[in-house]
């Protein structure tokens, strides 16, 4: 479902020059909840993702969900930047946030563990390299089932 959400709002978010970084779709006290998270290159005076782009991005949204009906029921729609622990799932992420710390968790293991934390090194061919304790790791993508920048 996840996926399928992402396929069908990614086109309206970039429309009006925003990234579509994640879908969350969970269970909250009244109800579904669909968060929608997006992001955009800092503006000149080094600004992110405002509330007005919030309400912009959730008004398209709003519009996009109403027409194709993919979630039954009542929900919630919230839409807001990705914070200080952005998920990281495009190539482009990991290449735009190279030096950073990130915490990545493989699939299957790899050397004995699945998670990582550590400085982003690179991003080559289909691989990251990661420095974990001082000690390097390349980590396939296509193993990769989730990472994050990690403050």
């Amino acid at each position: 479902m996840r996926d399928a959400l992402m396929r069908l709002l990614e086109p309206s978010v970039e429309a009006l020059g925003f990234e579509l970084v994640d879908i969350e779709l969970g269970r909250a006290a009244g109800g579904e909840v669909l968060r929608v998270f997006i992001d955009r290159p800092a503006g000149p005076d080094g600004t992110g993702v405002t509330v007005d782009d919030c309400a912009l991005v959730s008004h398209a949204v709003s519009e996009r969900l109403e027409v194709e009906d993919p979630i039954k029921g009542h929900y919630t729609l919230e839409v807001s930047s990705p914070g200080f622990d952005r998920v990281l799932r495009k190539r482009e992420h990991f290449e735009r946030f190279v030096g950073e710390r990130i915490f990545a968790e493989l699939k299957l293991p790899m050397d004995g563990r699945r998670r990582f934390v550590g400085t982003l090194q690179a991003v080559s061919g289909d691989s990251i390299s990661m420095e974990v304790d001082g000690k390097p790791y390349s980590l396939p993508m296509d193993r990769i089932q989730k990472a994050r920048l990690r403050p």
